[in-house]
């Protein structure tokens, strides 16, 4: 097989090479990037509690808790939950609520309830043991193609590559490649990464590709001076590390107002499950009302963000006559009691509100 190539961004028709990445353009000396690389991670990686052993149960909660959320948040949410759930077992008999609960702050909940899910369907269908391909693991309910390649090499030495933000950024400055990156954008990356990921010890090179991306090749003011491989980068031979990766325009956001209502009723207050299709699927919250004019005791406002939409939501408490009968998805509950109850990012925050008064 002839030396791994690399795809650069150019406007010429690119032709096509043997080797595993397929496009044109190598990377001079990939086998010495690898070393260079390698040596400084060595000396400089981040001392992060989920790399302390290659067990794949480990591996695949820190990379789905890592998936929008920033590293330091991740390790006290890490250590806590695989305190309650040390194991794929453990995690596969917990029932949804303490999932849910023990994810509270993470955000994104739809990632807790597909890895609650694919743990049920390790140990229903592959007896506790987790897939050995990149394939198999993505057949799993919320492991696509990056937590795949992330388990594959960190905890099987798959030679599986893999691209996320920080490792995204690292390969175009690399192969200069200046083009909109995301989504079908990511392609060109892909083979990037395929080119350069050796056949051993590929769980070692994808970490120091993310390190180097987190510590050195930084979104903005990249420290090429510091970086162990600058003599490989395009992007930092043509002095323009700071122009790439090109981003799409971030899409503007949505204002929205809503009421959000304290239904009081003697000493408890009324709750609701957030339903299927919802914003936080299955966490408990207030009632909420659209529209800028509250009827009610205003107890103050909370503003909070989903995806493009910033809600700015005012906080009114009601007086109920009748409680009503519970149901599966409304409850009357303690305002002690809601601390234990997995609930939406606001709705912990209008709790406190009733706490704080």
């Amino acid at each position: 097989m002839q030396e791994a190539r690399v795809p650069v961004a150019t406007g010429r028709k690119r032709t096509r090479r043997v080797g595993r990445a397929g496009p044109t353009a190598a990377i001079a000396d990939a086998a010495g990037l690898r070393r260079r690389l390698l040596a400084w991670y060595a000396r400089a990686r981040r001392d992060l509690p989920w790399r302390r052993c290659r067990d794949p149960y480990r591996v695949w909660v820190s990379e789905v808790m890592l998936q929008q959320t920033q590293v330091e948040r991740v390790k006290e949410f890490f250590a806590r939950f695989m305190e309650r759930f040390p194991t794929v077992h453990a995690l596969a008999r917990a029932p949804e609520a303490a999932v849910l609960k023990h994810w509270e702050g993470l955000g994104y909940y739809r990632r807790a309830r597909q890895l609650h899910a694919a743990a049920k369907v390790v140990v229903a269908e592959h007896g506790g043991a987790f897939p050995k391909t990149v394939a198999a693991l993505e057949g799993l309910p919320g492991v696509g193609r990056y937590t795949a390649g992330a388990i594959a090499s960190i905890a099987l030495d798959v030679p599986a590559p893999i691209v996320e933000a920080n490792s995204r950024r690292v390969f175009a400055r690399l192969a200069g490649h200046d083009r909109p990156v995301g989504g079908a954008g990511d392609e060109p990356i892909w083979d990037v990464a395929a080119a350069l990921v050796p056949r051993r010890g590929a769980g070692a090179f994808n970490q120091a590709v993310m390190d180097l991306g987190a510590m050195v090749c930084t979104p903005t003011r990249p420290r090429c001076d510091a970086c162990p491989v600058a003599t490989h980068c395009a992007a930092c031979r043509s002095g323009r590390a700071e122009e790439i990766p090109v981003v799409a325009p971030r899409r503007k956001p949505t204002r929205l107002r809503e009421t959000a209502v304290v239904a009081r009723h003697r000493d408890r207050v009324l709750v609701e499950r957030r339903g299927p299709g919802e914003w936080w699927e299955g966490l408990w919250d207030f009632p909420r009302e659209s529209g800028p004019r509250p009827a009610g005791k205003r107890l103050g406002r909370v503003a909070y963000t989903v995806t493009h939409h910033h809600v700015a939501c005012t906080v009114v408490e009601r007086r109920a006559a009748t409680p009503g009968k519970p149901t599966a998805t409304r409850r009357w509950v303690s305002v002690a009691a809601l601390a234990t109850l997995a609930m939406t990012a606001p709705g912990r925050r209008i709790a406190a509100l009733l706490a704080d008064g």
